[in-house]
């Protein structure tokens, strides 16, 4: 499968402030990999203010991290897809770092809410549904981005639980609101492999029936 077909759906990717932002870095000497590599430097800055302070703008902070992190998401791909500055190495860049990424922030909520064990469940449903996500496209099929718990819903998600987190820390001095983001990553990213791996289990016995 081509490299465009298999790029994940972003109807930010089309504005008109994303595509100036890009433009401007394609004429830097900034590589798509350097801001691959960005991602995770604000994914570990969110996860250390949200691991080692429970307060409340420990949360926000977290919050404009995650939304920095996206926005490398964004910026890469543009930079090396339609700014033509991609390397040989970059689809390993495309994905290494949002892994790591996925993991710093959601293992830190689950540091942070209090069952850890939550995080650590959250962070391995986000690296299920990465890997059939890849699977498809290993075997031949275009890669399959649906949810309800794919990347921009696991971080829309976390990034509305800090905000009310850090409302809820000022006045109760309680992180409800992380806790039940994290139930919701884990059970609606356990949704998601399941119905990615009954889409994947269908086109490949389609595929395989005569005349296909």
């Amino acid at each position: 499968m081509s490299a465009a077909a298999n790029r994940r759906p972003l109807k930010s990717r089309s504005s008109g402030w994303a595509r100036v932002l890009a433009a401007w870095l394609v004429r830097t000497s900034v590589t798509p990999d350097a801001i691959s590599v960005a991602s995770v430097v604000f994914a570990a800055l969110g996860a250390a203010a949200l691991t080692f302070s429970g307060a409340p703008w420990a949360l926000l902070v977290c919050a404009l991290c995650i939304q920095l992190r996206l926005l490398c998401n964004l910026l890469d791909g543009m930079v090396a897809v339609e700014g033509g500055k991609g390397s040989p190495v970059g689809g390993l860049y495309n994905e290494i770092p949002d892994r790591i990424a996925d993991s710093a922030f959601i293992v830190a909520a689950g540091y942070a809410a209090g069952p850890a064990w939550l995080g650590w469940c959250g962070a391995l449903m986000a690296i299920a549904t990465a890997y059939i996500r890849a699977l498809g496209g290993t075997l031949g099929l275009a890669q399959d981005f649906r949810g309800p718990m794919a990347k921009p819903h696991r971080m829309a998600v976390l990034t509305a639980a800090c905000v009310l987190g850090a409302a809820e820390a000022y006045l109760r001095h309680s992180q409800y609101a992380l806790r039940a983001a994290l139930w919701v990553i884990v059970l609606g990213g356990l949704l998601t492999c399941v119905r990615r791996t009954h889409a994947l289990a269908r086109a490949l016995t389609a595929r395989a029936r005569p005349g296909a």
